[in-house]
């Protein structure tokens, strides 16, 4: 039984109670919305409801990605102890530590680095997170860890 906090949470977002791995406009699940918007509480009552971890939206990314959007790392946290791909692939062969560096959200690519996201992972293109950081506390997170492999 979803607590009254994630029934209404998937009310105002167009979900019924029992569409946990619904999916709404883009392709965008109630744990995808929870991830970038909802924080932890909600992110981990829909884990343990069944939500699927591996679900992609229009764009292929994943929860853990938009998680990064807001830089919700509590939220990235309980993603990565759930066993969320932290090196998933998006639609245009981009990673979560890549948009988090070519965006310049630096708490997002710490915990990234510390769950063992590759600052190295190629594109198809031959660029990597390290080639795309942003701003100079990305690029130095990233330099460390590319270093510490």
């Amino acid at each position: 039984m979803p607590s009254d906090a994630l029934r209404a949470f998937l009310a105002e977002h167009g979900f019924a109670p029992d569409e946990i791995n619904g999916a709404g406009r883009d392709m965008v699940t109630p744990l995808m919305l929870a991830a970038r918007l909802g924080g932890p509480a909600l992110t981990r009552e829909l884990i343990a409801a069944g939500a699927d971890l591996h679900a992609v939206n229009a764009d292929g990314n994943q929860a853990l990605w938009l998680a990064c959007v807001n830089e919700n790392v509590e939220t990235m946290g309980v993603l990565i102890e759930a066993g969320i791909d932290v090196e998933h692939v998006n639609a245009t062969g981009a990673t979560a530590l890549m948009f988090a560096a070519s965006s310049g959200r630096a708490r997002s690519v710490a915990r990234l680095l510390e769950a063992g996201a590759d600052p190295l992972f190629e594109t198809s293109l031959g660029l990597t997170a390290l080639d795309m950081a942003a701003t100079l506390d990305c690029l130095r997170l990233m330099r460390d860890a590319a270093r510490r492999r």
